[in-house]
């Protein structure tokens, strides 16, 4: 959440202003519950040492972008299972679309529920400038409901809080116990969703927490996801990566400093195929822009 809030202004503006120069401009504060499925609504804001989920010591060279945080097994059950969740914080990205894979293999109880920060004043999501419509898609084809919050362009720390808490304590989320994130080792974003939900009496997990990246990335393309850098920022990266496929060629070209997952900000991503989606998401690559220091691809239903 911090971080979304934190990094949003210079980012999203950008990209929204030059990809979206003739949108409807819908300035109410509100908050939208949108049915994106045709099923019925039935997640989000012991001892412990440093091991990842398989019980392994930390990668030492990652012990740094830990913050030296120890992972802790209380998101997980005996034999590997995660407990049960309500709903999924969802960006779009290949995080938290691997993270639903996981979920739906492993929890007990897998989400029943997708809940996305979205720009009001240009109907894409909130950081990777993802068009609404293509959110939209994502959840239909996950067969789940889509709850959208939604914020300015310019929004606050406070502003972002007030839209979330509102939309937690209303239906569809009301009810719900617990949220799972996509966060893989920024102790600080753990601690600050924790915090944040804590106070209105819910629980953060983190299903994917202290995994090697650059494993989880391998993972997620044999498992089959296929994926696009929607967002790059070219003070960490070429800005040649934007557009590009998220597969195993890209990952050989990666530079040694930058993350597999793209967890410290150098990227992000839109995924439109995988085994969470009952069909592929079609689309394609539009125009590649550079706003404010970032670098943004914006993609296109192909139908469209």
């Amino acid at each position: 959440m911090r971080g979304e809030a934190a990094g949003r202004s210079r980012m999203q503006q950008s990209v929204d202003v030059e990809m979206n120069r003739d949108a409807e401009v819908d300035r109410r504060p509100r908050v939208t519950a949108r049915l994106a499925s045709p099923q019925p609504l039935q997640r989000f804001w012991g001892s412990m040492r440093p091991a990842n989920q398989a019980g392994e010591e930390c990668c030492e060279d990652r012990r740094d972008r830990c913050s030296g945080a120890f992972h802790t097994p209380s998101d997980r059950g005996m034999f590997g299972t995660v407990r049960a969740v309500s709903a999924l914080s969802w960006s779009g990205g290949k995080d938290s679309a691997f993270t639903l894979y996981e979920l739906r293999a492993r929890a007990v109880s897998p989400p029943r529920a997708l809940i996305t920060t979205v720009t009001a004043d240009y109907g894409r999501i909130s950081m990777h400038g993802v068009r609404r419509e293509l959110l939209s898609r994502q959840a239909w084809a996950a067969g789940l409901p889509l709850v959208e919050v939604e914020i300015p362009a310019s929004c606050s720390n406070e502003v972002y809080e007030q839209r979330m808490g509102r939309a937690l304590a209303e239906a569809p989320l009301a009810e719900a116990q617990t949220i799972a994130f996509g966060d893989l080792f920024l102790a600080d974003i753990r601690a600050y969703r924790e915090e944040r939900l804590r106070r209105v009496g819910k629980e953060a997990i983190f299903p994917l927490w202290g995994r090697d990246t650059r494993a989880l990335a391998r993972e997620f393309i044999k498992s089959g996801f296929e994926a696009v850098l929607v967002c790059v920022d070219p003070r960490r990266l070429d800005p040649s990566f934007a557009g590009r496929r998220f597969d195993a060629e890209l990952l050989s070209d990666l530079p040694p400093d930058i993350d597999p997952c793209g967890e410290n900000g150098e990227f992000h991503t839109f995924v439109h195929a995988g085994p969470i989606f009952s069909a592929p998401i079609a689309c394609q690559v539009g125009e590649t822009v550079e706003r404010d220091g970032f670098v943004f691809c914006d993609v296109l239903a192909a139908d469209s």
